[in-house]
């Protein structure tokens, strides 16, 4: 979103040049007083002449002197909604005017002439957009795919191939799809008539076997490939793709002609950091290829998750930071780089200026090309190349400018990075960076901060009080660990940055250099990967906040007010002290003050139904700050989120009655950030691949993993708990080995069936069990009597055993479900059931998340 950068000064004519005359100073400019410098910091130096005229007031800057001072070029994120309104705004800003103090005849001519720029500029946006837009929504390819029609496609990769996240649906995982970009150039319907050529913007969609996974994984930009498949409309209105591919079958790609050789060298380089870090640890094997080249391929769901709640997402796509840091080294910092005390390898090895920039515009395409053409690395390389040509023509480099030009050339030529929320967040980042950051780094040096870590805290809080407004638009939350976190991070930026490159650079010709580079950049990769989790990790770094554009101005409006009180609030000390430990609390929530302030959870509870979904999690209270966890849903951020607002800590046993993804896929977010001492399984591993995902999970943290047993006793202080299922002999029946005395007919009637007491009171616990199994329950444990509470088997769903309902005849009936779900859970005839039985009814999907408390049983919702 935002990187750290300092001040510039404007440059002089580059010493490299030969001499010229030089024209005398027209008098304007001379009473302009005298131009500050600034080392290398950023602190101002000594002026090079002496004397000011009287009409500009000690301390004042001209408009021209304080764009020469703007940030560099570089920064952040990702970018700006609406393509005319970026490109006016782009004209607006590129229109103004350099001059110091003009007359206000000439400032008003100076406004009229910037909004008449800025209208052209807007009218030319639109235009372009429209053209752009026409010729998506004609064509072949989008009257086949409003059909639904199957045909062959010709098209050429223009993007990455890229996994689909994994999704659970039901009680299976959704298969993961190998999803890429292309641009359609040959198509012909399988009804018949001849093929067209076209030029369409296309996603394909393939899920191919998993022999062929890695084929479609390798596949580069401008590889041609012939497939055949159905097409359809896009998902939105207005989307940039003409149709969605989804390819037949799961063979491998058929390849008609190979990518180009930059894109050949490209791939070459970015795999060979890939390479280069398999034996980093896991957090800093998946997070520096991304820091380095945009690679995300090897990063977690999990890890994932906690840069979102960190706001440090920005980290996990290249910007204008790499770029910058990469320019560094050429040409030295950027305000000594038309000077004769430039530094950088250009001038090292005597590299005349000219060519320095030639060399810096080269590189500048190399990166774009290694990076892909990403919002933010689009950003980046525009504004890199305007810099590069003031410096080369040994102009003034305004940058405020040039980030206008940059924009308005990317929306003319792109259209639909107007619509592009990460185009968005990266501008108003480096925008930030450019107007609000100078200012308030000022004032706080002003204020005693020394110069560097005040030019750090600027650029930090300039970026997230810009771009918070637009995150809560999409995600509906502010993060309140996103500065000290970024500020923390920023630390091991370029040392993780600049060593990944180097291991790019290098693994083609010396791979064991390159390892040992990519080692030593793995200590500050996982240094960010480890500030990201411990930030995610703090039970308040995430507040809820209303989603959309109300929500979005409404923060703007609050970040508006915060501004205009800070200044008079940090001149009382008691009052900063007082807001900085309210902020501690609220990042810390102890959960006593946490149950005063929301009332949740209830004093005394013992038992919580998570609302996670379609799914299932329960939790057992087993003293303060701890639980014993029964399943853990279909989603990882949902138990995590209920079991963070219940402030359990420490699981002294995690149960995972049985294997199907809606019990299972959750189990990382009840792992992060909490001591587990074991996990206890059902017998039956099936399905196999959830069962191994369980067990290499477990391993990876270290946790060791147990089977159920029936007659099986435990306590945790007042909590106790019998396990009355499965029998061994049912596991292996269904497994195919022996009789089946009682039978199991799969994962379900394997689910570990628990009796649970605490506080006076009985849980009955019966995970997903079908009706065969309930009666076999029922018969394996004629003693079985009265519960007080009953969790309902498989959420409600119209199988169930009257004789197990009647049995236990509970007071309380508990269902987890999701709302909506495409199953029908719960089911009338179950729940009308249940009340016949005298039991109150609760369900997840429309109460939430349940409570009860005891000895007198109660249900508090949230």
């Amino acid at each position: 979103m935002w990187a750290t950068h300092r001040p510039r000064t404007a440059a002089l004519p580059s010493p490299d040049t030969p001499p010229r005359s030089t024209p005398p100073v027209p008098p304007r400019r001379a009473a302009r007083g005298p131009r500050s410098s600034r080392s290398h910091d950023g602190t101002a130096l000594a002026p090079r002449h002496s004397g000011r005229p009287a009409s500009s007031p000690p301390g004042s800057t001209s408009a021209r002197d304080r764009s020469s001072r703007a940030g560099p070029a570089g920064s952040g994120a990702a970018g700006v909604p609406g393509g005319a309104e970026a490109a006016a705004a782009a004209g607006a800003v590129a229109a103004q005017g350099t001059v110091a103090a003009p007359p206000a005849g000439a400032r008003w001519r100076g406004l009229w002439g910037s909004a008449a720029a800025a209208l052209v500029c807007g009218a030319a946006a639109a235009a372009v957009a429209w053209a752009h837009g026409t010729d998506v929504r004609r064509g072949p390819v989008p009257s086949l795919a409003r059909v639904y029609a199957g045909a062959s496609v010709e098209l050429t990769v223009t993007g990455d191939p890229r996994l689909t996240r994994p999704r659970v649906r039901g009680a299976a995982p959704a298969p993961v799809s190998v999803v890429l970009e292309a641009e359609a150039t040959r198509v012909a319907a399988d009804h018949g008539g001849s093929a067209a050529t076209t030029r369409a913007p296309v996603l394909v969609i393939a899920q191919p076997r998993p022999r062929q996974q890695a084929a479609w994984l390798r596949l580069l930009p401008s590889t041609r490939l012939r497939v055949h498949g159905r097409l359809a409309p896009p998902m939105r209105d207005g989307d940039r793709i003409a149709a969605v591919v989804r390819v037949n079958g799961g063979g491998a790609p058929q390849i008609v002609a190979g990518p180009t050789a930059a894109q050949r060298v490209a791939g070459r380089l970015r795999g060979g950091l890939r390479a280069a870090t398999e034996g980093l640890g896991p957090d800093a094997r998946a997070l520096l290829p991304g820091l380095v080249v945009g690679d995300t391929s090897r990063v977690s769901p999990d890890l994932e998750e906690a840069f979102r709640a960190a706001d440090m997402t920005h980290l996990l796509a290249v910007s204008g930071s790499n770029l910058s840091v990469i320019l560094v080294l050429l040409i030295g910092p950027p305000h000594l780089a038309a000077r004769a005390e430039r530094r950088g390898l250009a001038s090292r090895l005597g590299i005349p200026l000219r060519m320095t920039a030639l060399l810096g515009g080269g590189l500048t395409l190399c990166f774009v090309i290694v990076c892909r053409p990403d919002p933010s690395v689009l950003r980046a390389a525009a504004c890199g190349l305007i810099t590069l040509l003031a410096i080369a023509t040994g102009r003034r480099r305004s940058l405020l400018p040039a980030l206008a030009a940059a924009v308005l050339v990317l929306v003319l030529y792109d259209p639909w990075l107007a619509r592009s929320y990460g185009f968005l967040l990266s501008v108003l980042a480096t925008g930030a960076l450019l107007t609000v950051a100078p200012g308030l780094g000022a004032a706080l040096r002003r204020r005693g901060l020394p110069p560097r870590p005040a030019e750090m805290l600027a650029a930090a809080v300039a970026a997230q009080a810009v771009c918070a407004p637009v995150v809560v638009v999409l995600a509906g939350r502010v993060s309140l660990v996103a500065i000290p976190c970024n500020l923390i991070a920023e630390l091991a930026v370029a040392p993780a940055t600049i060593l990944g490159f180097a291991a790019l650079a290098a693994a083609p010709f010396a791979f064991p250099a390159a390892e040992c580079l990519a080692w030593l950049a793995g200590w500050p990769a996982g240094w960010i990967a480890s500030v990201a989790r411990a930030g995610a990790g703090l039970p308040g770094a995430e507040l809820a906040w209303p989603g959309g554009w109300t929500g979005g101005l409404l923060l703007a409006a609050v970040t508006a007010v915060a501004v205009l009180t800070g200044r008079r609030l940090l001149r009382h000390r008691l009052l900063c002290a007082l807001c900085a430990l309210l902020l501690l609390l609220v990042l810390i929530r102890p959960a006593p003050l946490a149950r005063v302030i929301s009332g949740w959870p209830p004093p005394g509870w013992r038992l919580v139904v998570c609302d996670v979904g379609q799914g299932d999690a329960l939790v057992l209270s087993a003293g303060p700050g701890a639980a014993v966890v029964v399943d853990t849903g279909p989603e990882p951020r949902a138990v995590d989120r209920c079991l963070r607002r219940l402030g359990v800590v420490r699981i002294p046993l995690l149960v995972l009655t049985h294997f199907h993804a809606d019990h299972v896929a959750g189990l990382s977010g009840a792992l992060r950030g909490r001591a587990v001492g074991a996990i206890e399984t059902t017998p039956l591993r099936d399905p196999p691949d959830q069962a191994e995902s369980v067990r290499r999970r477990a391993g990876a943290a270290r946790i060791p993993v147990i089977t159920a047993a029936p007659g099986e006793r435990r306590r945790v202080g007042a909590l106790s708990w019998e396990v009355l299922w499965p029998p061994p002999t049912a596991v292996r029946s269904a497994e195919g080995h022996g009789a089946a005395v009682p039978p199991v007919e799969g994962p379900n009637d394997a689910s570990v069936t628990l009796l649970v007491r605490t506080a006076g009171l009985t849980f009955l616990l019966l995970g997903d069990l079908e009706p065969p199994a309930q009666s076999a329950l029922l018969a394996a444990h004629p003693t079985l009597s009265e519960v007080d509470v009953l969790k309902v088997a498989h959420h409600g769903s119209a199988y169930q055993d009257p004789g197990l309902l009647r049995r236990v005849s509970p007071r309380l009936a508990l269902i987890s479900c999701g709302a909506d779900n495409p199953y029908g859970h719960p089911s009338p005839r179950t729940v009308a059931a249940l009340r016949a039985q005298g039991a109150a009814v609760l369900r997840t999907d429309s109460a939430g998340p349940i409570a009860i408390t005891g000895p007198d049983l109660r249900a508090a919702v949230r």
